[in-house]
């Protein structure tokens, strides 16, 4: 993040922040499915500044544009994405929405059959931080553009 972009945040909040998404994307693993589970929060979200940012990030990490295209519609474009892929991003959708107030438990079975307990935990780290970063960035209506890696 650029420091004009930092100066709306706390300075100790965002590093602690940034700690914690670069754990959980390094416990992760995958470089490729931590920008997907994030672009696909900040689509559930609406945070412009992270979607422009983490799309960046994945078309730098080679995600193709058929897949950055259709992740919001991920559930109907089988043939795009793993069945990995898409544990992680039913769970993404399942933390981030929350609208029955829990992880339905199939969600979180299927997740759990693809990922072992510490990349589990670094998923959910992830999808927790990019969920804080959108939170932040919408609350002080932070625009996109300007972000370089």
């Amino acid at each position: 993040m650029s420091a004009a972009r930092t100066q709306l945040l706390d300075r100790g909040v965002a590093q602690a922040l940034s700690a914690l998404s670069a754990a959980a994307k390094k416990g992760l693993g995958d470089p490729e499915l931590a920008e997907l589970v994030m672009i696909r929060a900040s689509q559930l979200n609406h945070c412009a500044f992270c979607l422009d940012m983490h799309l960046t990030l994945a078309r730098g990490n080679g995600v193709a544009e058929e897949r950055l295209g259709l992740l919001a519609a991920w559930e109907e474009a089988e043939d795009l994405y793993d069945r990995r892929e898409r544990a992680a991003l039913a769970l993404t959708e399942a933390m981030t929405v929350l609208t029955e107030g829990f992880v339905p438990d199939a969600v979180y079975e299927e997740a759990a059959l693809h990922f072992g307990d510490a990349e589990l935990a670094h998923l959910i780290g992830l999808i927790t931080a990019i969920n804080s970063w959108n939170r932040l960035m919408v609350g002080r209506r932070v625009a996109p553009g300007g972000y370089t890696p």
